[in-house]
């Protein structure tokens, strides 16, 4: 760097540092004292408040005149007010006047635009600008409504004689629903003996949130309602956006025993109030469903998000995983379904489309987070009753859900509501709903033990299957008296090589004795759709929950009489942390059950035998977990087969099956053609056999 270079950069130095000596000095001291409307300039404030801008103040003044409500005149010109809980301003001609309450102090706004600190702390002057500032953004949003987004809430009730409601004034929505007539039997702090009514939902765990059609979406969950009762049965939630105009929900409950509530959209001169062409109107629905049963793993498996297609069929996502549908179809109902209670939004006009999801929740009071986002079209702004909506909460009684329909107005099909409770496949859920809960009814309609119920119940079933089943002991009971005359065929014609011959003389004595193989065992597959039907039946019997018998506390659920706290691998998932003692007597039973038919059933292989006395085992697994109930009837079922066995064994003599048995021997015998191709195939299999042995020999 030569000197110049260095003279030349001393000489910058010496100029810009002069500049700055001479530049005069800004003193703040003038520009403080309040002197100048510091609402249409932006004054220098004190290092820590705030202050609105020159534009911002126009913009507040300008949402103000446009969406706040009219006042009473004053010296003659227009004032127009905003209030919420913390915002109260009016607009007189271009001036602003009136309160901001900031932790718990109402401020003058005066004082908070003009920063007087000497009637508030700096933190409370920013507070209150900060919350002038957000007010008015939101009005810029959402218009009339942005004077709602804050408030108190409140709370409102509803009640009949079955059904407990709490109304919140923040979202307008039921936020609390308590079934009377229903006790928990879920409990978390076992130490606690106390008992509680079923709560299907309560606070934030259940949100019903609509999204309102205006131009910028505002949810009805951010905004605090006006609560109105209407009279002793219905309660009206209201946004009075105008003197002249409303917006919000109106709840009718039935006196009486009534699960079904009416939820009504209302409003009035709403067009004039909102500019939008905006026809959509969205439903959101989120709930946390509770554990209300002892056992996890039923209640887990039988709670679904469930929902119904306009005139169509009822469909649900799974119940044992996470889940989710997108459907573009217009859609009836939507049901949040626990394994003994149910919340159902029924719109009487469909649902355009909806998003369903499920998600399984482990370890904690809740089984399942389920959430809905449904739209309904074709929104009228015009109309005083725009949407109309039911609500049922309650139980899954097969009588209740399938009287619903009829109680519903403005909806003309079958509502298909008895599908939330699970009653097996097609043919197995006729035999429930025809027979067997005509009959349960029948029977609790003037029996109070629901264990004698099962008994009567258990008897009547045996009684309509005794003639298959006198039929299939009858075949036992040839089979058993031909036992020895069948081991002397299999003597006589010993080996594979006889194979053919020792078959042919087989069926031949079958034929004479009028006797199958086939006789004994069809009775018995007759029998096995009411059997699974019954295993549909029970788990999912409301009327069985909480019913004692004997040593069981609740028949909807396992009477353990042995439990431990650890958990088996690969075990406790299916047999449970406990001992059933029905499903032990119901095993026991069984063994015994299978022993007596084994004895009944000649020519039976070895290995066979063992697989029959292993099955009860696998009973004992599987159904160890299962209602008592169902267990209870499994074990009165083969209690009552054992004495059948016995007793039809000593009506049955012996002589006389031998005497019908040859007196069939000597009637000519026309051959069926069933038999006539078995015949045929076996004189073709044995023609087959000795051309080989020739081929061999050769």
């Amino acid at each position: 760097m030569d000197k110049n270079t260095i003279y030349g950069l001393l000489l910058m130095a010496l100029v810009f540092f002069g500049f700055m000596w001479l530049q005069p000095k800004n003193d703040n001291s003038d520009n403080t004292s309040g002197s100048k409307d510091t609402e249409e300039t932006e004054a220098v404030v004190p290092v820590g408040v705030d202050s609105l801008s020159t534009q911002e103040m126009e913009w507040l003044r300008s949402n103000i005149a446009e969406n706040g409500q009219p006042a009473a005149m004053a010296d003659g010109r227009r004032v127009m007010a905003i209030r919420d809980s913390i915002v109260n301003l009016s607009l007189i001609g271009d001036s602003l006047s009136g309160t901001v309450k900031v932790y718990d102090r109402q401020l003058d706004w005066n004082d908070v635009v003009n920063a007087d600190l000497q009637k508030m702390t700096p933190a409370e002057q920013r507070a209150a600008i900060d919350a002038v500032r957000s007010f008015s953004t939101n009005m810029g949003k959402f218009g009339k409504f942005a004077s709602f987004l804050n408030g108190t809430d409140k709370s409102l009730k509803l009640e009949n004689d079955v059904l407990a409601l709490t109304l919140s004034s923040k979202s307008g929505s039921v936020t609390r629903a308590e079934l009377k007539k229903y006790d928990t039997e879920y409990n978390p702090d076992e130490s606690k003996k106390t008992r509680k009514k079923v709560v299907i939902f309560e606070g934030k765990s259940n949100v019903f949130n609509f999204e309102m059609p205006l131009p910028q979406a505002i949810e009805t969950a951010d905004l605090y309602f006006k609560p109105v009762a209407v009279n002793d049965t219905t309660v009206r939630m209201i946004l009075e956006l105008a003197p002249d105009s409303y917006w919000g929900f109106e709840y009718t409950l039935p006196k009486g025993d009534s699960y079904l509530i009416g939820v009504k959209v209302v409003q009035k001169n709403m067009a004039k109030v909102v500019r939008s062409n905006n026809r959509i109107l969205g439903f959101n629905w989120t709930q946390d469903l509770q554990r209300q049963e002892k056992g996890r793993m039923f209640e887990e498996r039988q709670s679904g998000l469930f929902y119904k297609f306009a005139g169509g069929s009822v469909e649900n996502l799974s119940e044992s995983k996470n889940d989710s549908e997108e459907r573009q179809a217009k859609i009836r109902w939507i049901a949040f379904k626990n394994q003994f209670f149910s919340t159902v939004m029924i719109a009487e006009r469909p649902f355009t489309n909806a998003d369903l999801e499920s998600e399984v929740m482990k370890g904690s009071n809740y089984l399942k987070k389920f959430s809905t986002h449904a739209t309904l079209n074709d929104y009228d702004w015009n109309s005083e009753n725009p949407v109309n909506f039911t609500l049922f909460i309650g139980p899954n009684s097969y009588p209740l859900l399938s009287s619903i329909d009829k109680h519903i107005p403005g909806v003309d099909e079958d509502m298909k509501l008895t599908r939330l409770i699970p009653l097996g496949w097609s043919l197995f859920r006729w035999i429930n709903t025809l027979i067997i809960i005509p009959v349960f009814d029948f029977l609790g309609s003037f029996i109070s033990n629901y264990g004698i119920i099962i008994l009567l119940l258990t008897i009547f079933i045996k009684l309509i299957l005794f003639p298959l089943t006198y039929k299939s002991y009858k075949s036992q009971a040839k089979m058993r008296i031909l036992a020895p005359d069948i081991k002397e065929i299999n003597e006589k014609y010993p080996g594979n090589d006889n194979a053919m011959i020792r078959q042919q003389k087989t069926m031949a004595l079958y034929s004479k004795a009028g006797a199958s193989p086939m006789s004994g065992c069809l009775p018995m597959l007759l029998q096995m759709p009411i059997l699974f039907a019954m295993f549909s039946f029970f788990p999912s019997c409301i009327e069985l929950r909480g019913q004692s018998f004997l040593w069981a506390h609740d028949l909807s659920a396992p009477d353990a009489i042995i439990s431990w706290s650890g958990n088996i691998p690969f075990v406790t998932e299916y047999f449970g942390n406990h001992i059933s003692l029905f499903c032990l007597l119901m095993t026991a039973t069984n063994i015994i059950y299978t022993y007596i038919n084994t004895q009944n059933t000649p020519g039976q292989m070895p290995g066979m035998k063992w697989m029959m006395y292993l099955m009860p085992l696998f009973f004992l697994v599987f159904f160890n977990n299962y209602a008592a109930g169902l267990s209870y009837y499994y074990f009165l079922s083969l209690l009552i087969t054992i004495i059948q066995t016995y007793a039809v064994r000593r009506f049955i003599k012996e002589e006389d099956v031998r005497k019908a048995m040859a007196e069939n021997a000597k009637k000519p015998k026309k051959k069926s053609g069933f038999m006539a191709r078995l015949e045929e195939m076996q004189r073709q299999q044995q023609q087959m056999l000795k051309e080989q042995q020739k081929k061999q020999k050769r």
